[in-house]
């Protein structure tokens, strides 16, 4: 398609195919295969056996089946765009037609793979309202990156946007924000999830790890030295490797990373080295964001910032998509969120939560970890070695100090606020996060409580809200307190029904009603 057939200039609506080059893109599912017969080779010194000449070919037959699939499917794809709305036709046997009014998409993302950047194509994925699982999403591949700019753009366009007076750069990279790549889970986990992944695809080929020669003199020469020197040795070698794998990760997710209003309605992120990532968000289905911040993190003073929007697919897309911010020091991550809700945020003067709360987090603690890690070990030293017996108490001795520690510390972290048109909640020690959401975005409370919380006299407060997770916890909050402020945080779900007693008159009802949102602190008994 060429920018004189492009749907921009189109005066009248032509129904447009996607680039030839879709047919390549397919093939790269060879990658796997034929990598995998290449390790064979290699490690067998290029003997290839009767097993892998039938994968070849199999492989052979695949790809001549999928891409006369793939032929086809291009052939009867294609889209156009009217004035209304947003269609896409498709379909081999079964023709099938899709049609979004323009008014009801919300994001227009692209990304693009290695693969797609080396072809010059991008995938298109328009998202509308009120698909929040990704099943009214409309997706492209592939595009070439200038028709799927113009494109992007016409589906944005509305009649009442308007330029944004203020400015428009929310975020952008600064590479001194690489100190924080290593305070991230991935420096540990990240090592045996690609070890992990490496024997997958070794096992795949036929190839048993254990039995290379370098995996087994690795082995001997472990076993051959003192443990003293090996276990220190390989702790700081797998830190070593998830440092520098930490550090690649985020130079290939945040290259060129951009956070900006491209207009008044349209908050987009832009990042991405090897795959580039284009995610917009509405303004109007934008209900708050999340300050993350995980325990390595936190103590080198660093965050993330994740977006409550609507929109951005099912759980696991909306977990990519929503991350608005990479590690950054903590000062950058306020204003990131500040300037996403256009709005000066502060958590200093956020509620704290009555000590009742804390003894709760040392009982858990105690009861949830102490307790079984101790008597599992001594139920092992009693039936295998009286060693055990020993690790037990060790175990226990260690563990109290650092579960009180942890407790005090999530307790501390605690907090709850109402600051202007947003709702504030703060909770965790793993990962501290903080929740600033619309008050007006709340569309339904839940009260929760156990029977230990009822005799602490507290109550967990959950906010529904129609983006993200789903629903945002105000952890052990007073449970005289609690109707009040979710009366006070959004007006108009709950005070039909506070019961107010008998002996009240409708006129004294009101006035209560509106005591209560005037002052969040009034107390009724639910």
């Amino acid at each position: 398609m060429t920018a004189a057939t492009s749907p921009v200039t189109d005066a009248q609506p032509r129904w447009h195919r996607l680039d030839p080059r879709t047919l390549l893109v397919h093939c790269g599912w060879l990658a796997a295969p034929l990598g995998s017969l290449a390790l064979t080779a290699l490690a067998t010194g290029g003997r290839i056996g009767t097993g892998a000449w039938i994968t070849l070919a199999s492989i052979a037959a695949g790809f001549a089946v999928l891409t006369l699939i793939g032929s086809v499917r291009w052939a009867r794809t294609d889209y156009r765009v009217t004035h209304d709305s947003f269609e896409v036709r498709s379909g081999v046997l079964t023709r099938r037609l899709r049609s979004v009014p323009l008014h009801r998409i919300r994001t227009v993302d692209l990304t693009a793979s290695p693969l797609h950047r080396l072809l010059g194509v991008t995938v298109l994925r328009a998202g509308t309202a009120g698909s929040a699982d990704g099943s009214g999403d409309l997706s492209l591949e592939a595009l070439t990156a200038a028709d799927a700019e113009r494109l992007r753009t016409v589906l944005l366009t509305r009649a009442d946007v308007r330029a944004t007076d203020e400015d428009p750069l929310v975020a952008r990279i600064n590479w001194r924000w690489l100190r924080y790549a290593p305070l991230t889970f991935w420096v540990i986990g990240g090592v045996f999830a690609a070890a992990g992944g490496a024997y997958r695809v070794l096992d795949g080929a036929g190839i048993q790890p254990w039995r290379l020669s370098v995996v087994r003199g690795a082995f001997d020469e472990f076993g051959a030295r003192a443990l003293w020197v090996t276990i220190p040795l390989a702790l700081l070698a797998v830190i070593a490797l998830g440092t520098v794998g930490a550090l690649a990760l985020y130079v290939e997710g945040w290259w060129k990373f951009r956070l900006e209003w491209t207009d008044a309605r349209t908050l987009r992120v832009h990042r991405g080295l090897l795959t580039t990532r284009s995610v917009t968000i509405e303004r109007a289905r934008l209900r708050g964001v999340v300050l993350r911040e995980p325990l390595l993190l936190r103590a080198g003073g660093g965050a993330t910032v994740r977006a409550v929007a609507g929109g951005l697919g099912n759980k696991e897309e909306n977990r990519k998509r929503s991350v608005i911010l990479p590690p950054a020091p903590r000062a950058e991550a306020m204003r990131t969120a500040s300037g996403t809700l256009r709005a000066g945020l502060s958590d200093a003067d956020l509620r704290g939560h009555p000590r009742a709360a804390l003894r709760r987090r040392r009982m858990r603690g105690l009861l949830f970890a102490t307790v079984p890690g101790a008597l599992a070990l001594a139920t092992l030293g009693v039936l295998l070695t009286p060693v055990l017996l020993h690790c037990a108490w060790v175990f226990a001795l260690v563990s109290v100090p650092v579960v009180l520690w942890l407790a005090r510390d999530a307790y501390r972290n605690l907090g709850h606020g109402l600051d202007g048109r947003h709702l504030v909640a703060r909770s965790g020690t793993f990962s501290r996060d903080t929740v600033v959401l619309r008050r007006d975005a709340v569309a339904a409370w839940t009260f929760s409580s156990t029977p230990f919380s009822r005799r602490a006299g507290l109550v967990t407060l959950t906010a529904a809200v129609a983006a993200g997770e789903d629903g945002y916890h105000l952890r052990d909050i007073p449970a005289d307190d609690a109707p009040a402020l979710a009366a006070a945080a959004a007006p108009g779900i709950l005070e039909e029904f506070l019961a107010h007693g008998p002996a009240k008159s409708r006129a004294d009802r009101r006035r209560s009603r509106s005591q209560t949102l005037v002052n969040p602190r009034v107390t009724h008994q639910p």
